[in-house]
């Protein structure tokens, strides 16, 4: 059996806000430095063994050179599609993501298909998520355009109609700025009814306002305006900054029966005696002190007791109950999901 998921939005009983829901822990690994099919499959292994829920992967497609210097992003060698088509071969439980599959490098009814296939390869276990895109170089890099925030929006939300009715099994009919598709069914019809999860981030009022709308998970990211990750990615994402993203979130999920879960990523983690990193040289990439370090919610340092009770304040103050961590930290955060996971 896959790892439990929260339902999908499907209730019709009394509204709930988003602040009144406290859901279970889980915990994914967002896979980065594989690069060999026996890396992948260890990393895939180690995950589900782990007792985490959901292994991710992010879609990124070049490697060192002019156009990723300085832009703050790693290398990811493997592509995203048939890493998790082969992921889902290799494992038999655990949940398979994407953090997050950029729509702008994808023909939308072609994605559609791939995604459908993947769920049913994996007999409903697929987690989709996706998003708008961001990094400005990678476009100028596979000669994309990069578009306007809104124009990039407006890509995904039509997108996500397709795969919605592609996975449904429905007949396809969508006729919109940039996404035209129609006249087929979608096969093959998922295996999760009506269509896997979806997860969509960003750190901005529309992206977020809509996927507090319309996904099933949300995940509350940086204001990435740049085109870069750089400083204005921590100065957006302070405790203040955060409890706004919630904010646009739950105003997106007003109306619906029952608001999304809510998912971060933890890009700086040091678990004591554990971590490759030290609490000290997180302090340092990021520039903030260790008072401030402790409680920026893109970051977790301690002592397992410690980060347990940290992520517990979290999900009281923001709501946070999905929680990434990078491969790099997989067996050292592995105590924390042994205490926290499904409570």
């Amino acid at each position: 059996m896959a790892a439990s998921l929260p339902p999908t939005d499907t209730s019709t009983g009394s509204r709930e806000r988003l602040s009144d829901v406290t859901r279970p822990f889980r915990f994914a690994v967002q896979a980065y430095r594989s690069s060999s099919a026996k890396e992948w499959t260890e990393v895939a292994r180690r995950t589900e063994a782990l007792g985490y829920s959901t292994l991710n992967i992010a879609d990124h497609y070049i490697g060192d050179g002019p156009k990723l210097a300085g832009t703050g992003h790693r290398v990811q060698a493997l592509a995203a599609i048939p890493a998790m088509a082969y992921a889902a071969a290799v494992t038999s439980t655990v949940r398979l993501g994407f953090r997050m599959l950029n729509v702008g490098y994808h023909l939308p009814a072609v994605l559609a298909k791939e995604i459908a296939t993947i769920d049913v390869l994996s007999e409903g276990r697929l987690e989709i998520g996706i998003g708008a895109g961001w990094l400005v170089s990678e476009y100028e890099a596979l000669g994309i355009p990069f578009g306007t925030p809104g124009e990039r929006i407006t890509l995904l939300e039509e997108s996500i109609e397709l795969i919605t009715q592609a996975c449904a099994g429905e007949l396809v009919d969508v006729s919109g700025t940039f996404v035209y598709a129609g006249g087929y069914t979608g096969v093959p019809a998922t295996v999760q009814a009506p269509r896997p999860p979806i997860m969509v981030g960003g750190g901005a009022p529309r992206i977020l306002t809509y996927a507090g709308r319309v996904a099933d998970i949300v995940s509350v990211n940086f204001n990435n305006r740049s085109g870069q990750v750089g400083s204005d990615s921590i100065a957006t994402s302070t405790a203040e900054e955060t409890l706004k993203k919630i904010g646009w979130v739950s105003e997106g999920a007003a109306d619906r029966d029952r608001p999304p879960e809510l998912e971060i990523g933890t890009y700086f983690l040091s678990v004591t005696g554990r971590s490759e990193n030290t609490a000290e040289s997180v302090s340092t990439r990021t520039g903030l002190a260790m008072d401030e370090l402790v409680r920026f919610p893109h970051a977790l340092v301690g002592e397992v007791g410690e980060i347990v009770e940290e992520l517990q304040r979290r999900r009281e103050l923001y709501g946070f109950s999905y929680i990434t961590v990078g491969d790099a930290n997989l067996e050292a955060f592995a105590p924390v999901v042994a205490v926290l996971a499904g409570t």
